[in-house]
């Protein structure tokens, strides 16, 4: 970043009442946000995600948003400038790099110390950080402060353009070993389906996510074009458009099940854009859900709407948090040992950190 690094806050340690900084990084936003410790947003901002072949042309706006809100903010940030970010995925979780599906430009791109290096250029202080799938923090941010706040494990999912999802278990995110578990849009559910996009057969994301959901109906001779015409006709009793629904959400059941069964987890909290249809979708998912749950350990499993519109920008708050010790998790990622500090020279990794 151009201009000299600013001190807008005395340090203070990372306590109680230190600000983290989260970035959630979608195919079609950027957000980024100072975020107190109870989850309150202090300051935030977004940019639209670049569609540019240089991926440097897509980060400038980003590292500049984030430049932006840590200069301005006078919130207490601690000593070090702790930092969470979310990314649609695939990712690199313990290298920081990410390579998104729907942003083609950045492939192992360093994400994670580009915005370290852009938190110490704008504060004059070190920074650490995390990142993780946005699924992720999409569970994350719903088991703190949304619809999974009473419950310490379940698997946060979003039904959407793709159907992605994570879990917290016992209060300790599962982000695996690479940090894309959790994929439940490329568990398959049909072996001998048609081929996937990521190479597989008959994945749950080929039948229930919305645009899977709409050319279904469409091959029935449904006229509409989106997913929200295809619910509205679903709840006004279109046949074609109710059976699409159905057959999308047995095959998200059958997923659903699956992963219940083998996290032994009961409590599924559901969101993204098709899930706000409400019970046109969610119906047809808990009475399929019973012809795939059908362990004892499972039989109960709970399907919650989200309740939270940032719960992925949350959720990177926490696992920033959680690098102190604090919020809503027992620990960051056990990777986040391995992730560099940045000193106040900015660009240059703290050796040995």
């Amino acid at each position: 970043m151009s201009g000299t690094p600013t001190d807008p806050t005395p340090p203070v340690a990372a306590g109680d009442d230190a600000a983290v900084l989260a970035v959630d990084v979608g195919g079609t936003k950027v957000a980024a946000a100072v975020v107190a410790p109870d989850g309150t947003v202090l300051a935030e901002d977004v940019v639209p995600t670049g569609r540019d072949a240089d991926p440097e042309a897509i980060w400038a706006p980003v590292g500049a948003m984030v430049d932006r809100l840590l200069r301005g903010t006078d919130a207490p940030l601690g000593d070090e400038v702790r930092v969470g970010i979310g990314s649609a995925g695939p990712v690199h979780g313990p290298e920081g790099q990410v390579s998104p599906v729907n942003v083609a430009a950045w492939r192992r791109y360093p994400l994670r110390d580009r915005v370290l290096a852009a938190a110490v250029a704008a504060t004059g202080r070190p920074a650490v950080g995390v990142l993780v799938g946005d699924g992720h923090c999409i569970a994350v941010g719903e088991r703190w402060l949304g619809a999974g706040r009473d419950v310490t494990t379940m698997v946060g999912m979003v039904i959407s353009t793709g159907i992605g999802g994570g879990a917290v278990i016992d209060d300790r995110l599962f982000a695996g070993r690479s940090g894309n578990a959790l994929h439940i849009g490329h568990t398959s559910v049909n072996f001998l389906g048609e081929r996937c996009p990521c190479g597989a057969h008959g994945c749950v994301e080929m039948y229930a996510r919305g645009p899977a959901m709409v050319a279904a109906a469409q091959s029935q001779g449904w006229v509409g074009e989106d997913a929200e015409q295809l619910t509205a006709d679903a709840r006004a009793g279109h046949p074609v458009a109710v059976q699409a629904i159905e057959t999308g959400m047995r095959a998200l059941a059958a997923g659903v099940a699956e992963l219940a069964a083998n996290l032994d987890v009961t409590t599924f909290v559901v969101g993204g854009g098709v899930s706000k249809a409400g019970e046109v979708v969610f119906e047809p998912l808990r009475r399929h859900l019973r012809d795939f749950a059908v362990m004892h350990y499972v039989s109960d499993v709970e399907i919650r709407p989200a309740e939270l519109e940032n719960a992925g920008l949350l959720g990177a708050a926490a696992v920033a948090l959680a690098l102190s010790g604090h919020g809503p998790l027992r620990q960051a990622p056990a990777w986040d040992r391995l992730e560099p500090r940045y000193d106040r020279a900015a660009d240059r990794a703290v050796a040995g950190a």
